[in-house]
């Protein structure tokens, strides 16, 4: 019997990057949740429980940090992988040593698809 594929979350408010990794990231097998903001995100993954988050940062109504906040305070959420993905140059290797424990941050106008296909791949197995 097959195992049921992965969970991945993406929580981004800008349609057309959510619809290209969707489209993209379900190609590949996953099942994928989409969310356009920080608060809907939270709930979702605290209901969906995915393998891995796919974080905005700046997103209207609850911003992407407000939301890893309050993930991190939640005992399923300490456990979720998350990979931020952000427009913000000053996003660095300090979240992922701090209470964030983000698994890796990608800056958007520094990476590819394929890219982050693999990166997923590697956290997720």
């Amino acid at each position: 019997m097959p195992s049921a594929p992965k969970k991945i979350l993406i929580v981004e408010d800008e349609a057309p990057i959510a619809n290209v990794l969707k489209l993209k990231l379900e190609k590949e097998g996953y099942k994928i949740i989409l969310a356009e903001n920080g608060k809907k995100g939270l709930a979702s993954a605290l209901k969906d429980k995915p393998n891995l988050i796919l974080l905005d940062i700046v997103m209207p109504v609850m911003d992407g940090l407000t939301m890893l906040e309050k993930l991190r305070a939640d005992k399923i959420g300490k456990k979720i992988d998350v990979i931020v993905l952000t427009n913000l140059t000053h996003f660095n290797e300090d979240y992922k040593n701090n209470e964030y424990r983000v698994e890796d941050y990608l800056q958007k106008s520094k990476w590819k698809l394929s890219d982050l296909v693999l990166k997923i791949g590697s956290i997720i197995k």
